[in-house]
């Protein structure tokens, strides 16, 4: 408990350094303030006095002063029971630091405000504006601040701990200034004479005015009729120079559509010779070109002419050729049918002759007779072969040279006409040489 009274007469010593301090800073705001109120009180006197007699003197009402009561207590009770067990240095500390804290701040939540608001500091710090003149003058208001006191009540409720109460107090009305002493005569008198006074200034500072206006002003007549004069000059000068170049370029235009239309004209009789000459050229091109194709077209018909009297011509060879080979194939056909007849005939005469002579034979001399008949068969069929074979290439030897010649004598259409007429004979020259094979 020693420790908690100890904090509690720090925490009073410093309540009270801070009511010394805010007493200090409180007599050197009203010390400003009056100041400031005469000030605005002479300026308004002045202008009053300016606008002339007819306003009457002006009674001024300061501001009402700023009163603030911030009474803090801190109230701590006696605890009832004297014995009690010693609290931690850590508790200690707490409750000093929430004692501090709550002591160097307001507890008020609305009124959270540097120390210079609470002392009454003025915050606007504008320049004083003139009245408009309408009506009665007035003066510039402080803003009125609501200060609001508190009451801190503290209350031990459980061991190790305590309990604050913080009461807002009703904010105290401040008074209302006293109005000040009407002037005396003897001052009135003293305004007038230097409202006079200040009226013949103004009147001889605006003749001053008008005056250095007048002087102004006739120096800038003057500089305008200077400025006049050489614009006028200098226009007659460029007009003058504008109408020689105006001339001179109307020459040259002249000159310049002369000589283009003096080109123009020669070009265009060029244009028509060289448009005749080659109207000439065409024309004859054209009449050349027509009488080719009349030439042309004569020569053409005159070859076509030709070629239908040559293909009737060639046509007629060929029917004349075509009619001598189916003669020739025809001789040649009945021919080898002849031969071949013979040859049946003949080959039929020796058979019959051999079976003759075999039946008289016994069975050797038959055996021997058909062997030797067997070889004489097989060499005669041999020969008959080779002879059949040199015949085929004979004939168609004889066949390829008289294609030839006939080709190169008479149409090339003859190979075919000549081969649709040996075919026959061909297939008959097989049908022999298979015939005999088989016997």
């Amino acid at each position: 408990m020693s420790k908690h009274i100890g904090f509690l007469e720090d925490t009073k010593v410093i309540q009270k350094s801070q009511l010394s301090i805010l007493s200090h800073v409180r007599g050197k705001e009203e010390e400003k303030e009056k100041e400031e109120e005469e000030e605005e009180s002479g300026r308004i006197l002045s202008d009053a006095g300016r606008r002339g007699a007819a306003c009457g003197p002006v009674a001024l009402q300061p501001p009402p002063q700023l009163r603030l009561d911030p009474i803090v207590e801190i109230t701590c009770p006696e605890t009832p029971s004297a014995k009690q067990p010693p609290r931690t240095n850590q508790n200690d500390n707490m409750l000093i630091d929430l004692v501090r804290d709550s002591v160097l701040q307001c507890f008020c939540h609305s009124c959270k405000a540097p120390l210079g608001v609470v002392a009454g500091q003025r915050r606007n710090n504008a320049p004083f504006k003139k009245p408009s003149g309408k009506g009665k003058p007035r003066t510039k208001q402080p803003k009125k601040v609501k200060f609001i006191t508190t009451e801190i009540r503290c209350q031990e409720k459980s061991k190790g701990g305590l309990c604050y109460e913080v009461i807002l107090a009703e904010p105290t009305v401040p008074k209302r200034a006293p109005s000040p002493p009407q002037p005396s005569p003897t001052q009135q008198t003293a305004i007038e004479d230097k409202l006079k006074a200040a009226e013949e200034r103004r009147l001889s500072i605006e003749a001053h005015k008008l005056a250095a206006l007048a002087a102004k002003l006739s120096k800038i007549e003057e500089a305008s009729r200077k400025k006049d004069e050489l614009s006028a000059a200098f226009i007659a000068a460029t007009r003058e120079s504008l109408d020689a170049k105006m001339n001179n370029t109307e020459e040259k235009r002249e000159a310049h559509i002369a000589e283009l239309k003096n080109k123009l004209k020669d070009h265009l009789e060029s244009v028509e010779k060289t448009r005749l000459s080659l109207e000439q050229q065409t024309e004859e091109v054209r009449c050349a070109v027509e009488e080719k194709l009349k030439t042309a077209a004569a020569q053409r018909d005159e070859n076509i002419k030709r070629m239908l009297d040559r293909l009737k011509e060639h046509e007629e060879q060929v029917a004349r050729v075509r009619q001598g080979m189916s003669e020739r194939v025809q001789q040649l056909e009945s021919q080898i049918q002849g031969k071949l007849e013979q040859a049946r005939e003949r080959r039929e005469s020796i058979e019959r002759e051999q079976k003759e002579k075999l039946r008289n034979h016994n069975t050797v001399k038959i055996a021997k007779m058909r062997q030797m008949a067997a070889r004489e068969l097989l060499m005669k069929k041999c020969e008959f072969d080779k002879r059949v074979s040199t015949a085929e290439m004979n004939r168609q030897r004889e066949i390829q040279r008289r294609v030839q010649a006939i080709r190169r004598h008479h149409v090339i259409s003859f190979p075919h006409a000549f081969l649709t007429a040996v075919a026959p004979l061909q297939t008959i020259c097989r049908t022999i040489y298979t015939n005999r094979c088989l016997r």
